[in-house]
Formats: C-alpha cells, sequence, structure tokens
C-alpha cells in the first residue's frame, strides 16, 4: 500500500505538468493579453503600455514566459496578480479559499447525509411512494443546470420570503465566535443546495442501483439462509460491497466541488476562489488562472488517490502491488 500511494505521488508531477502546459497553451491561443484593453483608452500613451507588457514579461517567447513561471511556481511563489496590482497570487487564493471549502463541506456533507440514506430505502423499498419520489427527483437533480436553479431558489426563498441572503458569505465584518458560525451556516444555505443538488441525485441513483444489486446476489440470500436479520446483512454485507462505486464518486466530488462552485458562486456572489477565477479569466489575469488550474488539478488527483486507498479498507479484497 505505501508504494503504491508513493508511486501514485510521484505520478502527480508529470501530470500536473502536463495540465500546466494544456491550460497555458490554451490561455495563450486566446486573444489579446491582460492589458489590451487599455488601448482603447485615448488618453493612455501606447508606449506606456508597453513598457507595461515589457516589464512584465508578455513580450517574451511563450516558452519563455511558461519556463520562468514553472520555476517559479516549484519554489512556491505565483507571482503577482496583473488585475490586483500589489497582491501576490498566493495571498488572493488564501484569502478565499476558505469560503470555498466551507461551501464544498457543506454540500459534500448534504448530499452524504441525504443521498446515500434515501437511496438505500428506496432499494430496500422498491416501486414504493417514497422510491417514485427519489427517482423523480433525481432526475430533475441531473437535468435541471445549476445556474438555473439557483436562480430559481433566490426568487423565492430570498427575494419573495426573505429568509436566507441572496448573496456574500457573512453579512458584517465584525462577528466573531458563534454568531460568526450560524451567520456564515445562514450564507450557506442556498449555493450549498445548489452545489450539492446533482450530487445527491447522483449519489441517490448510484446507492439505489448498487445496493439492488447487491441485495441479489447468491452471498446475501445465504446469509439471509443462515438466518441473519435484515439489519444485520444491510450493514455487514450489502453496504460494505456497494459502497465501493460511491467511494468512486467521492474520489471525483472533493477536486469537483471546488471547481463545479465557480458557477454556483458566480449565481451567488459568493467570495470564494470560483468568483476568483471567473473574473482572473475576464481579466486575463495569467498568474491567478494558471495558479487556480493547478490547485484543482491536484484536487482531483488527491481524491482518485484518496478513492484507492478507501477502497483497500471497504474490500480487503483489493491489493496494490
Amino acid at each position: 500500500m505505501y508504494k503504491y500511494i508513493i508511486r501514485r505521488f510521484l505520478i502527480f508531477i508529470p501530470m500536473l505538468f502536463v495540465l500546466t502546459i494544456a491550460v497555458y497553451g490554451l490561455i495563450q491561443a486566446a486573444p489579446g493579453d491582460p492589458i489590451a484593453g487599455r488601448l482603447l483608452d485615448p488618453n493612455i500613451d501606447p508606449a506606456a503600455i508597453e513598457k507595461q507588457r515589457e516589464a512584465l514579461g508578455l513580450n517574451d517567447p511563450v516558452h519563455v514566459q511558461y519556463w520562468n513561471w514553472v520555476k517559479n511556481a516549484a519554489k512556491g511563489d505565483f507571482g503577482e496578480s496583473i488585475a490586483y496590482k500589489g497582491r501576490s497570487v498566493s495571498d488572493l487564493i488564501n484569502g478565499r479559499i476558505v469560503n470555498t471549502l466551507y461551501l464544498g463541506t457543506f454540500a459534500l456533507a448534504l448530499t452524504l447525509i441525504v443521498g446515500i440514506p434515501i437511496g438505500i430505502y428506496s432499494a430496500r423499498k422498491p416501486y414504493s411512494l417514497l422510491d417514485y419520489g427519489a427517482t423523480a427527483f433525481g432526475f430533475f437533480g441531473l437535468a435541471v443546470p445549476s445556474f438555473f436553479f439557483g436562480l430559481v431558489i433566490i426568487y423565492f426563498f430570498s427575494i419573495q420570503l426573505g429568509w436566507f441572503p441572496s448573496q456574500g458569505s457573512v453579512s458584517s465584518p465584525g462577528l466573531t465566535g458563534m454568531e460568526l458560525f450560524v451567520d456564515r451556516l445562514h450564507h450557506l444555505v442556498l449555493p450549498g443546495i445548489t452545489l450539492g443538488l446533482a450530487g445527491t441525485a447522483s449519489y441517490m441513483r448510484y446507492m439505489r442501483s448498487e445496493v439492488l444489486d447487491v441485495l441479489s446476489s447468491d452471498y446475501i440470500r445465504t446469509a439471509k439462509a443462515k438466518g441473519m436479520t435484515d439489519r444485520s446483512v444491510l450493514y455487514k454485507h450489502t453496504l460494505r460491497n456497494a459502497m465501493i462505486p460511491i467511494i468512486t464518486l467521492l474520489g471525483f466530488e472533493i477536486g469537483t466541488l471546488l471547481s463545479g462552485a465557480i458557477i454556483t458562486e458566480g449565481v451567488f456572489q459568493f467570495p470564494g476562489i470560483g468568483t476568483l477565477f471567473i473574473t482572473s479569466i475576464g481579466n486575463r489575469d495569467y498568474p491567478v488562472i494558471m495558479a487556480l488550474n493547478l490547485m484543482f488539478g491536484f484536487f482531483i488527483l488527491l481524491g482518485n488517490l484518496l478513492a484507492d486507498i478507501f477502497y483497500s479498507i471497504v474490500d480487503p479484497r483489493i491489493r496494490y502491488d
């Protein structure tokens, strides 16, 4: 197991390297640069713009710009933001990633608490009223775009009813202690439900399908024939095998919750790395875009590694040699 984990971590390096090449190439292929829009202002001297471009290294060949970025990134230095002058990329990300982690954790907890139990019950009571309702909700959650669902619940629960705020992460900067916790939780409800909608529907459908498949297995019928109760069969035999595909989803979810929060944070104007990413793309802020893509890729790879590790815990037959 330890050798496998070390090998996977070593694979991270070339995969992230290829990811940075692809992202940097796509950024360079887009027309313009971070300061091209300033040329539209007739009051700005083009020579001054050219000096700024030269100072930022934008006139260097693409491979030189990329190599300089890689060398600095390997040292943990992602440079300074072009759009947010005087602020380093690390400071920008550190100031917002906490909010995104809160949002992702809330959405993941909601997904696990709601999706898995309902999926299990639907499998144990197939074709019941709850099963039909859960199936309808599953199709709804997978079919409705997150941005549309977010706008709908903002209209009803924020504008019409006034139960929850429609934007931001806290009401005021002076809150502390339990008051701050409750206020953050209050702001997380609507974006957390929006972000976790598709995941909840997916987990529910997968859990129902896997539990139904396991319940029809021969060893389950043998366990019941030996006199084991339904509860023992469910928790000792059924769930242990049905959780394997759920672990696969959970591994992807760790990374996709960060990158998937981009749309949700944009709808709710939530001050996380999602809104920072959107703003950086609009401003062609290369250092911030590259750092965020590197972080997204790392967490997706980390999620896959954790999923592989949990495989061996849930199913002892799995070995990594």
